[in-house]
């Protein structure tokens, strides 16, 4: 039962710590309150704001944060812009120091480990990238990924994204009927499997 109540509030030291405290600061906010009440009425602002603090990057920028034209029910956020995954979780660290710290880490059910450099994780994705290109898939196409969690499963995530290719996730748990038909609704041109 919900009393309203919080479990758990973090003490002083965490909060002094914590992204949110600094994303405040950063917006010269006093309290959480407030910037609750202010996102709620000003979400072009609070999205900016949170674009901007966590410099969220764009090959095309936005002409406009929020176009609410249509109903709110049909909001269009970031009109015009162009972005893509990869660049905001790989390209905009290349030539930078984190290129050669920890990327990923991943540890099997058998307990080995493996580890991933920011550069060695995007070499994987960019030769994966390749073979799918050399498959002919492209932007706007469907590559489904029935995979286990291992780190080849992330590198043809990201290799997807990276050519502009749409991922479409697929669970073994949906058996084969459910598979097919998200495969031949979801027009997917390559399924990714172990």
């Amino acid at each position: 039962m919900n009393t309203g109540q919080y479990r758990w509030i973090p003490g002083e030291d965490v909060r002094a710590k914590a992204r949110l405290t600094h994303f405040m600061q950063a917006l010269g906010v006093q309290d959480y309150a407030t910037l609750l009440r202010r996102s709620a009425a000003e979400p072009e602002w609070f999205w900016e704001s949170v674009l901007r603090y966590i410099d969220f990057r764009f090959y095309t920028p936005y002409q406009r944060i929020l176009d609410t034209s249509n109903g709110i029910e049909r909001a269009r956020w970031c009109v015009g812009a162009t972005s893509n995954f990869v660049l905001n979780c790989l390209d905009r660290h290349r030539g930078t120091p984190a290129w050669s710290k920890t990327y990923l880490v991943w540890e099997g059910e058998d307990g080995r480990n493996r580890e991933f450099t920011y550069a060695q994780f995007d070499a994987e994705v960019c030769r994966f990238a390749n073979a799918l290109k050399g498959l002919g898939i492209g932007k706007g196409d469907v590559v489904g990924l029935y995979m286990p969690m291992v780190p080849e499963t992330f590198v043809a995530y990201f290799a997807s994204m990276k050519i502009g290719a749409i991922c479409m996730p697929l669970f073994s748990g949906f058996g084969d009927a459910p598979l097919a038909t998200r495969l031949n609704d979801g027009a997917a041109k390559a399924v990714v499997t172990v």
